[in-house]
C-alpha cells in the first residue's frame, strides 16, 4: 500500500510573518533547533513512514530550501523509483504562479496522472511535529473516505488561527471553517476544539477530479481550507484522523506547532532548553535527519582575561568556541564564536555568528554570519533596538542578514 503512495508536500508560501527570517529563504528553510530546518520534520516523518515517493512544490525564494534537499535528502533510490523531487512552478496550466495550496497541486496535475500511486497524502512543509503517516494512509483505506483529514485538539482561544471541524461520533467530519472568530467547540468539553493540521489522504482519481472541478469554479480561492475541504463535506464521506491515534507510539509528546510567527518560532526553540522539552529531539527510534556539515567538536576556552568560557542550559552545535564569553538559555548552531567577556542569553544565534569581546546580547535572534562589534548591545536597551531592528510583538529582536553595524 504505502509504494502505491505519493506524498506532496506544500514549501511554497512566503512566510511574511516570520520576516526577515525569510527575506531569503522560504518558511520551510528556515533554521530550527540548533541543526535543522523546518521542513526536516515532515520529511524525517515520510522517511520513518516509509514513504519514499516525495515531491516537495516550491516557489518563493526555494534556492536555499533546493540546495538543503541536495545535500540532506538525496538518499532515495531512484532505481527502485524512490524520491524527493523539488518542483517549482512551471505553468504546464496557464502562465501563473501557484495562486493557492489547491491550484499548486493542480498545475502539477500530469506528474499525479503519469505516476502509479493510488494515494495522494498532502503535506505542509512548515510544521514541527513527529507524526507516522503509514497509519493514517491505512485509516484511509480501511474507511474508505473520500478524504481524510488529520486533527488534533487544542483550546478554544487558540482554534480561531485554524479551520475548525466538527465530527460525529464514528469521526465522520460533518462541519468545517476555516478560521472562524467564533470556533465551534466539542461536545462536553467547552473550552476545546477539534481544528485541522493541514495533512490529508485522497485516493489518486477522487483528487483528481476534485480538483478539476474546484479549478472550474470562478469563485474559489483555489485552497483546501476554504474551498476544497467544505465542498467535500457537503457531497462526499470525510473522515476525521485524530493525531496520536498510535497510543503514542511516536509522538508520545503529541507535539505539533505552528511557527508562522516570529513569537511562535522563538518560543518553539526556547521550549527546547525546558528541563523536559515538549520536543524530544533525542527520541532514538524517529531521529531527525538534516544535512550537517562537518564541523570540529564544540568547545569553550578561556578568553584573554583569563575568564573561562563556559555555557549553561544551551545547545550548541559543532564548530562552535565561546573563547571567554557566556552562554545561558542560548541556541548556538554552527561554527558560532562568542568573545572574551561577552554574555549571550536568552538567544538563538544561526550559523557562522561572531560575538565580539565584552558584547551583550539577550532576548534576540541573530541571523547567519552576522558579525557584533565588541561592546555592542543588542536586546538590553528597547527603544534603540527599535530604531535599528525588526522587533517582535512580544519583544524579540530580530538581526538580519547582512546588517553592517555603525
Amino acid at each position: 500500500m504505502l509504494d502505491k503512495t505519493l506524498a506532496i508536500i506544500l514549501a511554497g508560501g512566503v512566510g511574511s510573518r516570520l520576516h526577515p527570517l525569510t527575506a531569503d529563504r522560504a518558511k520551510p528553510a528556515v533554521p530550527f533547533g540548533g541543526k535543522y530546518r523546518i521542513i526536516d520534520f515532515c520529511l524525517a516523518n515520510c522517511l520513518h513512514s516509509d514513504i519514499r515517493r516525495v515531491l516537495v512544490l516550491t516557489q518563493y525564494k526555494s534556492h536555499s530550501l533546493q540546495k538543503h534537499l541536495r545535500d540532506a535528502w538525496s538518499i532515495f533510490n531512484p532505481e527502485l523509483g524512490e524520491y524527493i523531487t523539488p518542483v517549482p512552478p512551471q505553468m504546464r496550466i496557464d502562465g501563473s504562479w501557484y495562486t493557492g495550496t489547491a491550484n499548486a497541486i493542480y498545475q502539477n496535475l500530469y506528474m499525479l496522472e503519469r505516476s502509479d500511486a493510488d494515494w495522494v497524502l498532502i503535506l505542509s512543509g512548515d510544521h514541527i511535529y513527529r507524526m507516522d503517516y503509514a497509519e493514517m494512509v491505512r485509516a484511509h483505506v480501511q474507511r474508505q473516505a473520500d478524504v481524510s483529514v488529520a486533527c488534533m485538539e487544542v483550546d478554544a482561544g487558540e482554534a480561531g488561527a485554524f479551520g475548525v471541524m466538527q465530527v460525529d461520533a464514528g469521526d465522520e467530519i460533518v462541519g468545517f471553517e476555516e478560521k472562524p472568530t467564533s470556533p465551534r467547540t466539542l461536545p462536553g468539553k467547552p473550552q476545546r476544539a477539534l481544528v485541522s493540521m493541514g495533512i490529508y489522504v485522497f485516493g489518486k482519481q477522487h483528487l483528481l477530479d476534485v480538483l478539476r472541478r474546484d479549478q472550474e469554479d470562478a469563485n474559489s480561492s483555489h485552497d483546501f481550507g476554504h474551498d476544497i475541504l467544505p465542498a467535500l463535506i457537503a457531497r462526499g464521506r470525510a473522515c476525521a484522523y485524530r493525531f496520536g491515534r498510535d497510543g503514542g507510539r511516536v509522538s508520545p509528546d503529541r507535539y505539533w506547532r505552528d511557527v508562522g510567527t516570529l513569537d511562535a518560532y522563538y518560543a518553539a526553540n526556547m521550549s527546547l532548553l525546558d528541563p523536559v522539552p515538549p520536543l524530544d529531539l533525542y527520541q532514538p527510534d524517529w531521529h531527525i535527519r538534516t544535512y550537517q556539515e562537518q564541523t570540529p567538536p564544540a568547545r569553550t576556552v578561556p578568553g584573554e582575561s583569563g575568564t573561562e568560557g563556559v555555557f549553561v542550559n544551551s545547545i550548541v552545535s559543532g564548530g562552535a568556541v565561546i573563547a571567554g564569553g557566556g552562554v545561558n538559555h542560548s541556541i548556538l548552531f554552527s561554527n558560532v564564536r562568542v568573545g572574551d567577556e561577552a554574555i549571550v542569553e536568552d538567544a538563538i544565534l544561526f550559523n557562522g555568528v561572531a560575538v565580539g569581546d565584552g558584547a551583550h546580547l539577550k532576548h534576540c535572534i541573530v541571523e547567519k554570519n552576522v558579525r557584533i562589534p565588541p561592546g555592542e548591545r543588542i536586546g538590553v536597551f528597547p527603544e534603540q533596538d527599535r530604531q535599528r531592528f525588526h522587533v517582535s510583538a512580544q519583544g524579540v529582536v530580530v538581526v538580519p542578514k547582512r546588517f553592517v553595524f555603525a
